[in-house]
């Protein structure tokens, strides 16, 4: 009986196996852009097993291009994508049916960047100057001008022109005098790779309402309240892990791809930490409405979509 016993036990394992599979349901996740350390809170929590130990098989996917995340969620061909504070706000008042859902990087990462050795050691001496940026006008545009005017000139002062990714690099071949849009964790550092030392403005300090720079965004009632509610208390425990235990969970990191591990991850990994939000489903209403009034004001966007861009 006990030899006859084996066959019916693992039959009734297996099925077991099988079931639990079954039971985890799948979630399909668009990065913004190619991993990286602000990714972290994503990486460590698959890697860990946290979004398993909440019945989620979560499927991470990195776009071909950077501009699709959010139009993918909103044409339901992913059920969720990592996105950005601003560009929300700006798709949701052109009628995306676009909810967000996490936060990431409670911060502003954007920063205006020049070097440290130039004769720009303020704002005000950028004026007659050329300034770099890797998307023109919009966002971009705005920003630079508040931030112009916070010292008393305007975007009519300045050039700008677009260089496309390679901000560091324009900058480090003195192509442009300044920079906007490298991420104070990164570009900083890129900078200091080929040599050179950069000096930072932070948007928050020079007229701009500060945001949540990197978010998690869904498709309108297109995802269930439990579903979020197991993403984000997977999302907080990976976060929590991360700030209790760099190191190792620098290590988790690493091991989910190999050319993750370099020189560069590893410095903006450091400075990062301090950036992610501890409470991945909080909301700071307030933060959103002024943010939007800022882009409002600008003329960027032509409606306050309030309502629609986060869940109540």
């Amino acid at each position: 009986m006990h030899v006859a016993f084996k066959p019916i036990l693992l039959s009734l394992l297996l099925a077991t196996f099988s079931i639990n599979l079954k039971a985890h349901q799948t979630v399909t996740l668009m990065l913004d852009w190619f991993v990286n350390p602000d990714h972290a809170p994503l990486i460590v929590a698959l890697q860990k097993g946290l979004f398993e130990q909440q019945g989620l098989n979560v499927v991470i996917q990195e776009p071909s291009d950077p501009s699709l995340p959010p139009k993918l969620v909103a044409a339901g061909q992913v059920d969720l994508a990592v996105s950005y504070q601003p560009q929300l706000i700006q798709d949701v008042a052109v009628g995306l049916p676009l909810v967000r859902i996490s936060t990431l990087i409670g911060t502003p990462l954007n920063t205006l960047i020049v070097l440290k050795n130039s004769s720009i050691n303020n704002i005000s001496d950028l004026k007659g100057k050329t300034i770099g940026v890797a998307i023109a006008g919009g966002v971009s545009e705005a920003t630079i001008n508040a931030m112009l005017m916070t010292s008393g000139i305007s975007l009519q002062d300045v050039k700008t022109i677009n260089v496309g990714w390679g901000l560091a690099s324009s900058l480090a071949s003195k192509k442009v005098d300044a920079i906007y849009g490298g991420y104070r964790n990164f570009e900083l550092h890129q900078l200091a790779e080929e040599g050179m030392q950069g000096r930072a403005f932070f948007v928050e300090e020079e007229g701009v309402p500060p945001y949540d720079e990197l978010i998690v965004i869904a498709k309108k009632n297109d995802i269930s309240p439990l579903t979020i509610k197991k993403f984000n208390k997977a999302l907080e425990l990976a976060t929590q892990y991360l700030v209790n235990h760099p190191d190792e969970a620098w290590e988790l990191f690493v091991s989910y791809k190999a050319d993750l591990n370099t020189k560069l991850n590893r410095l903006a990994w450091q400075d990062t930490l301090v950036r992610f939000a501890l409470r991945p489903a909080a909301i700071d209403i307030q933060r959103y409405e002024e943010y939007a009034l800022f882009l409002h004001d600008a003329g960027v966007i032509q409606d306050i979509p309030l309502s629609s861009i986060y869940l109540p």
